[in-house]
């Protein structure tokens, strides 16, 4: 029989969710403590505590001192009660970790292809070692994201296509669901990193926000309120093509450009990828090895670096102005490795100069997620899908 609104078997639902979310947020916390920021009596709050005791979700953690009279047990959620696997594939490394209910991360292991052709293999080889890492077995995860650079469609959950990773393709989604036995899910990469950074970043609150990615290649990610905008195919974010002044159109590019992928012929990608930022430190005087490093350089030296980010701030301009004034997220994020770099000095040029060519001005800032991005998105992805699983059993009985 359905549960009618109002129901006591709908009410104890809702109650027990609104706990295990707050002590998720703010535990350990007492009974009292919990039944003052819920709204419920004492008596409420006890009948729940009994019930998510029973079901192995809480447990008490420890005694809160109390001046007059016994000390009060401190409840926190089981770490135990699921596990969660986050996966970060590119073209020179699969990192997997494993992070328990309450988000803390336990394991993180990177392993090297080796030029392996089969992807189910290689993403097998690591989610057991980052398993094994974390004494978790396999078969005990909750919930399994994978960030994966190209186009992801939507409607299938599959890979399109992956410039640098040739193997991923369709098809590859089942293979994986059917060789972990798992519900396995893949989203593009930036599009994880968009979802760490309202998480944990920059974009804490933030409802709606651009994230642009600048590293060895360009990638975007939308997010409107509150949920990631993919677009019809996935392609949405495909902001390596786009047609900006100073280089060729991408005419004939039938390939996505993602933060792996090679540099464009043309477009947005061509002008702002790690291979063109270099050229154009060498052009300021700049000799580090790497684009990365030339521009961590300019940034902590403004009178020598100055110029040199000032031309670059205004080449990625381009493409944020372009977000801006088709969405006005009000807030854009740079991201990526090379973004990061630039830091507050290249990310205050970028939104002056966006400002100068855009009527309404962005806040420009620069991505604040500790670690690995992607692989935080996708742990945090999988957190999500885990708690909602085995919160929703507290509706049984």
């Amino acid at each position: 029989m359905a549960q009618g609104p109002g129901t006591p078997r709908l009410l104890r639902a809702l109650n027990d969710r609104a706990a295990l979310e707050l002590l998720l947020a703010e535990g350990p916390l007492t009974r009292t403590q919990i039944g003052a920021r819920t709204g419920l009596s004492k008596v409420t709050a006890s009948q729940l505590l009994s019930r998510l005791e029973e079901r192995g979700l809480v447990e008490v953690v420890g005694q809160q001192a109390s001046g007059r009279g016994p000390n009060a047990a401190l409840y926190a959620v089981v770490p135990s009660s699921a596990y969660v696997a986050g996966v970060e594939v590119g073209p020179t490394g699969v990192t997997a970790g494993i992070a328990d209910i309450t988000g803390h991360i336990i394991s993180q292991v990177t392993v090297d292809p080796n030029g392996a052709a089969d992807p189910v293999a290689v993403v097998h080889n690591a989610v057991v070692k980052a398993c094994r890492s974390a004494k978790v077995a396999v078969s005990r995860l909750n919930a399994f994201v994978i960030g994966s650079p190209g186009v992801v469609d939507p409607r299938t959950g599959d890979v399109q296509f992956a410039f640098d990773l040739p193997a991923w393709h369709e098809g590859v989604l089942e293979g994986l669901r059917t060789d972990l036995r798992r519900p396995v899910v893949i989203e593009n990469d930036v599009n994880l990193v968009a979802v760490a950074e309202r998480a944990y970043g920059a974009a804490v609150g933030a409802d709606d926000f651009a994230l642009v990615w600048v590293d060895r290649g360009i990638g975007l990610a939308v997010m409107l309120g509150g949920r990631l905008h993919r677009g019809m195919s996935g392609g949405a974010g495909e902001i390596g093509y786009l047609p900006v002044p100073g280089v060729p159109l991408p005419e004939g590019v039938t390939e996505s450009m993602t933060w792996g992928t090679p540099t464009l012929a043309g477009g947005f990608g061509s002008l702002v990828g790690a291979d063109a930022v270099l050229e154009l430190a060498r052009e300021h005087g700049f000799t580090e090895p790497s684009a990365i490093e030339c521009v961590r350089s300019a940034a902590a030296d403004e009178e020598r670096g100055g110029a040199f980010l000032d031309e670059l701030a205004t080449r990625i301009s381009y493409g944020v102005a372009s977000v801006n004034i088709v969405l006005d997220p009000g807030l854009m994020v740079i991201a990526g490795d090379l973004g990061r770099a630039g830091g507050v000095p290249l990310a205050g040029r970028i939104e002056e100069a966006v400002a100068r060519i855009c009527p309404t001005r962005p806040q420009v800032t620069v991505s604040d997620v500790e670690g690995n991005p992607v692989l935080r998105g996708a742990l945090h992805a999988a957190l999500v899908q885990a708690r909602e699983e085995v919160f929703s059993t507290t509706t049984e009985g």
